[in-house]
């Protein structure tokens, strides 16, 4: 039954969330520097304060209740303190998260609705002018580094031409109150005066992020789809719709696209998990304040609390995101289910 899969994937989920949690814990060990800071993030406690910390981090205890504590103060929202700003590390992640979050939806949506149906068209026309044509194009763009496609865009329709913004997510005359940190969702819940402005220009500067952050997965989506309709044209139901006089279109729309989208909807899960690796860079070039551009800053300043709940926190939504769309998959793909269900 459907039940025993979602417990496996259940059960894989915590075991991944308990390889994780270890891993970071194990983290404050293998850091340089003090044990102690590397736990809380205080770099100048006094006596009387290190006492309650070396209390309150059991450091005078052994590993496996280190560890417990650990994952106490990780449900209670206490990831200790930045030590570059002395602020809540929980704090920035819940801050700066949602925008590396909204820039990938977008991303992700951009791909799916140019990658998506460019693969359906290369399978339509095979071996013809239109498939050469964006296969051609894939392979350039899927050869292109997001670095020189940031760098490339940002020199010819910003400073050449100067249409769009080179930073930041909004204008500075423009001062949105933080609700959701999802810049146009908290544009759409505040009713200012210029809200219609403030939108427009936050599209305006979210663009050429998106552009350059969905060109990868873009590729990919194009390729997947190809091979994937050309795979279901060559099967035998195909074969006898079209022995009945349907025409291309009826063949494709009414009967091979949507047995086709099934792999490609297991494909979403994985591009988004790397469409948060390739957000770091995109948001260092961009100036995006977004989590990975905090964590590669984190780098460089040795914050290594701040690595850490940076890492706990990617680490932990790309799990969710794989897990959601494998679920999703064999939610929707009967020969998944029965596959999860040990049939043939």
């Amino acid at each position: 039954m459907f039940a025993d899969f979602l417990f496996r994937r259940l059960s894989l989920l915590l075991f991944m969330l308990f390889a994780l949690t270890a891993f970071t814990f194990a983290l404050n060990y293998l850091f340089p520097g003090d044990l102690l800071t590397n736990f809380s993030g205080e770099l100048n406690a006094n006596y009387s304060q290190t006492q309650i910390l070396e209390q309150k981090y059991h450091i005078d205890d052994n590993l496996l209740i280190q560890y417990q504590a650990f994952l106490i103060r990780l449900f209670q929202g206490d990831w200790g303190l930045s030590l570059s700003s002395g602020q809540a590390v929980f704090g920035h992640v819940k801050q700066l998260f949602p925008a590396t979050i909204e820039l990938c939806v977008y991303a992700l949506i951009v791909a799916l609705c140019l990658g998506i149906p460019a693969g359906v068209i290369c399978s339509a026309y095979h071996n013809k002018w239109p498939d050469k044509v964006i296969s051609s194009l894939t392979l350039l763009g899927f050869s292109i580094p997001v670095f020189w496609l940031a760098l490339l865009l940002i020199m010819i329709f910003c400073l050449s031409f100067g249409w769009f913004p080179m930073s930041g997510r909004i204008g500075l005359l423009y001062e949105i109150p933080p609700v959701t940190n999802f810049i146009l969702l908290d544009i759409w819940l505040h009713d200012f005066p210029y809200g219609g402005q403030a939108f427009a220009d936050a599209l305006h500067h979210l663009t050429l992020p998106t552009v350059v952050l969905a060109m990868y997965p873009t590729t990919v989506l194009v390729r997947f789809t190809r091979d994937s309709m050309l795979t279901v044209l060559e099967q035998n139901y195909i074969k006898t719709a079209r022995a009945k006089g349907l025409n291309r279109r009826q063949l494709i729309l009414d009967h091979a696209l949507r047995n086709a989208l099934l792999p490609v909807i297991k494909q979403i899960g994985l591009q988004f998990s790397t469409l948060i690796t390739l957000a770091m860079v995109t948001e260092v070039i961009f100036s995006w304040p977004g989590i990975g551009r905090w964590m590669i800053e984190s780098i460089y300043q040795r914050d290594y609390p701040a690595i850490q709940g940076g890492l706990l926190a990617v680490s932990f939504f790309v799990i969710f995101a794989n897990m959601l769309a494998d679920v999703i998959h064999t939610l929707l793909d009967p020969l998944a289910r029965n596959q999860a269900h040990g049939k043939v």
